[in-house]
């Protein structure tokens, strides 16, 4: 009997405590519930920015490759042995400065020769031009012959036209004689120079090194073939500047002008390419870098802007949650010009003084209460353009 009554109060008390639970679980229940009988679930936190208009730079970004002006393959004209190497690897030049010299002793020899014929064609031509001047009064009073003076003459031509051979002989071993000095033919740094002291080398055989002209330099960029008119309206009223920073660096980027784009629009990617001209005074744009470049063209004074953390992609093209006047979230498509330095552009979608959510967007959607916990300024436009 007292086990009997053990498990009737053990049945009791189990009773009681799920009772106990269900009414807490009720309780909870009813608190959680309690927001939706007010209105909705309850209001998200959000960051919000003030949507503004400011002067912000016309610009076009993309990704650009540094081409050499001018490139020289520089080459014997000549058969011999290198004497003499006067330039490093990666060593800066100047036109006309001397690379390496060839044994030039032969050559040498082949002017000499030249020369001496000369002096001997020349004394033959005075000795030729003193007879025709000796017989010419003789032969007017009958004391030499004509056919004399006739024969005199003529070897006077012949000597005369032996000793322009021989001066052109000259000129020819003396041209000749220079090739055996190999100088740069334009301003810039040289590569690796692949001969050395006492290599045989063949006339226009492979190249001895490449001087690739350093300043100026260029800077050669695809832009959408939308951008092209833009760009030509542009052109037409002044330089338009191109700021271009490579791959990696830091710092101010490097400032130069648009010079040239292509004659016709490439149909298989629908871009145009485009060439700007920089001084590199400091060589920091290098051939075949990739560089980031930004074609700066005007100021639009009254653009709309929003910092860019605020437009989101979606299936339908960008779009931002705009906070109404009671605090609720409205889903809007907007159209985005451009954006610069995390700022915005906005072309079609949005006023000037709305409120565009900037944080907390991954908890909301259209039609939310939320709640501003915070105003976010929009970013300052580019100050290097």
């Amino acid at each position: 009997m007292k086990r009997v009554w053990i498990a009737s109060g053990f049945l009791v008390v189990l009773a009681a405590a799920g009772f106990g639970y269900q009414a807490l679980v009720a309780s909870d229940a009813h608190s959680q519930t309690r927001p939706n009988s007010l209105g909705g679930p309850p209001a998200v936190p959000v960051v919000v920015a003030t949507v503004k208009v400011q002067p912000m730079p016309v610009q076009f970004d993309a990704v650009g490759t540094v081409q050499t002006i001018a490139s020289v393959s520089v080459r014997s004209r000549v058969d011999g042995e290198i004497s003499a190497v006067l330039v490093k690897d990666g060593q800066a030049v100047t036109a006309g400065q001397v690379l390496m010299t060839i044994d030039p002793r032969f050559q040498q020899a082949q002017l000499d020769l030249a020369q001496a014929n000369l002096a001997r064609d020349q004394a033959q031509q005075a000795n030729a031009f003193r007879d025709v001047n000796r017989y010419k009064p003789l032969a007017k009073q009958e004391f030499v012959s004509r056919q004399q003076l006739d024969t005199s003459t003529t070897t006077a031509q012949s000597t005369s036209a032996a000793v322009k051979a021989d001066e052109a002989a000259v000129e020819s071993a003396r041209v000749t004689l220079s090739y055996f000095t190999i100088k740069a033919a334009i301003d810039g740094r040289i590569g690796y120079v692949n001969q050395k002291v006492g290599n045989d080398i063949k006339a226009n055989d492979v190249p001895l090194a490449t001087i690739n002209q350093m300043k100026p330099i260029y800077v050669s960029f695809p832009l959408p073939q939308a951008d092209l008119p833009p760009v030509r309206q542009a052109m037409t009223e002044g330089p338009v500047r191109v700021f271009a920073t490579p791959v990696g660096a830091s710092g101010t980027p490097e400032k130069g002008l648009l010079t040239f784009f292509e004659n016709s629009i490439d149909p298989t990617t629908g871009t145009i390419l485009m060439r700007a001209t920089f001084d590199n005074p400091t060589e920091a744009l290098w051939p075949g870098q990739f560089c980031n470049v930004t074609v700066d063209l005007s100021v639009q004074n009254d653009a709309l802007v929003v910092p860019s953390a605020a437009v989101q992609v979606g299936q339908t093209g960008d779009y931002v949650y705009v906070i109404t006047k009671d605090n609720k979230a409205e889903y809007r498509t907007v159209t985005v010009s451009r954006t610069i330095e995390g700022t915005s552009v906005i072309s079609k979608g949005l006023s000037a003084g709305e409120r565009v959510v900037t944080e907390g967007l991954l908890r909301i959607t259209n039609g939310n209460r939320v709640t501003i916990r915070g105003t976010e300024g929009a970013s300052k436009p580019d100050k290097s353009s």
